[in-house]
């Protein structure tokens, strides 16, 4: 089909870029190394997909002389485009191929037949939960470092999702910590997704955070039983859902009497505990966390490198109480907090698991490691 567009060079750059992540680097079917180009009127759409996820993007500041649709290489296409100094380019479609001209060059690629690319699905829901994408990237970010995409015995390689008529709750858990965030979100016609778990893959998750934008306002989430769909102003993104049954989440959060709570600032933190971690490595990722009167001193030891202790003012009244942790679980929650807040930790004893949690509805357990295991 007959087709004459000129674009705005990087802002279909982006697009290819955010499309091409999708793009399979390795596939039987030759169609899906490359994207799809669909223009109608003043709307232009660029879709990829690999058969489990998909995305639609919205791609502006397009002027359309004829419409249509063309399937373009993603690997040659993305150079052109990232190569060229041009600030407009010009997309031709004939029986001949296409050619892509800038003020100085020229580029004749393969004509493929544009039925030949799978359909990625579009958003025609009326019922779903809408949230603000603000929220749902942070739920996305604080919960994404705590899947584990190599487990067999869970779905653990992707995010937990359940819905209720005013909240979202998304969950990560490798098995070892296990990350939990909870947020406002609005059920609209009644979305409910029913008895399956809504178990969304790691890859698709990154894919919805990296496609967010500042300016987005909200975010609207369909689910199916066996598949999602994300929409928010210019992206619309579809994942298969991860079969299997994700543990029992609220049953790792601990419930205790005993426990002491202590509120501690997330800057000053995260910096003494990349201090006392340099003497630790992969065989030594325990790091003694010790609460005592005022303070709490963060201690390491690996046999060929040496020793370290660091102290952190903290204020803590109480028996002393020293907790081994993997220092990379504490680290990987304090770095997608603000450095300016402050986060509690709730503590028992040496043998307990110790609980994060910060006031915007962010909860994170992580398993002691046993002594003889540093």
């Amino acid at each position: 089909m007959p087709m004459k567009v000129e674009c705005n060079r990087e802002q279909l750059l982006a697009a290819v870029q955010s499309a091409g992540t999708v793009v399979p680097s390795r596939s039987p079917k030759e169609i899906l190394k490359h994207l799809k180009l669909t223009v109608v009127e003043d709307t232009a759409i660029l879709m990829a997909t690999d058969m489990d996820i998909g995305i639609r993007i919205q791609v502006p500041e397009i002027q359309v002389e004829a419409a249509g649709s063309v399937v373009l290489p993603v690997k040659e296409f993305g150079s052109l485009l990232r190569e060229s100094a041009d600030e407009t380019l010009k997309i031709e479609v004939d029986l001949q191929g296409v050619t892509v001209r800038g003020e100085r060059s020229e580029y004749k690629l393969p004509l493929v037949n544009p039925e030949e690319f799978p359909e990625v699905p579009t958003f025609e829901e009326e019922q779903f939960h809408e949230l603000p994408a603000r929220l749902f990237r942070e739920l996305i970010r604080r919960t994404l470092f705590a899947t584990d995409t190599e487990s067999s015995r869970y779905a653990l390689g992707g995010v937990l999702l359940e819905f209720a008529d005013d909240t979202l709750v998304g969950v990560g858990t490798d098995g070892r910590r296990l990350a939990k965030m909870e947020g406002p979100a609005k059920s609209i016609n009644e979305h409910q997704p029913g008895e399956a778990m809504t178990i969304v893959p790691t890859r698709a998750m990154q894919l919805m955070e990296r496609t967010l934008s500042d300016g987005d306002a909200e975010v609207q989430i369909a689910v199916h039983p066996n598949h999602v769909l994300v929409r928010s102003a210019k992206v619309i993104v579809y994942s298969r859902l991860v079969e299997g049954r994700f543990p029992k989440w609220r049953e790792v959060f601990p419930v205790r009497k005993e426990a002491v709570t202590i509120e501690i600032a997330v800057g000053p933190m995260l910096q003494s505990l990349r201090q006392a971690a340099v003497v630790a490595n992969l065989e030594s990722r325990g790091i003694d966390f010790t609460f005592a009167e005022g303070g709490l001193v963060l201690s390491a030891t690996t046999a060929e490198v040496g020793q370290s202790r660091v102290d952190l003012p903290i204020s803590y009244e109480g028996n002393p109480v020293t907790v081994t942790l993997d220092h990379r679980y504490v680290e990987e929650f304090l770095r997608v907090l603000d450095v300016e807040k402050t986060f509690s930790v709730e503590i028992e004893d040496s043998e307990s698991a110790a609980l994060f949690t910060t006031d915007d509805g962010y909860g994170y357990v992580v398993m002691p490691l046993a002594r003889e295991h540093k």
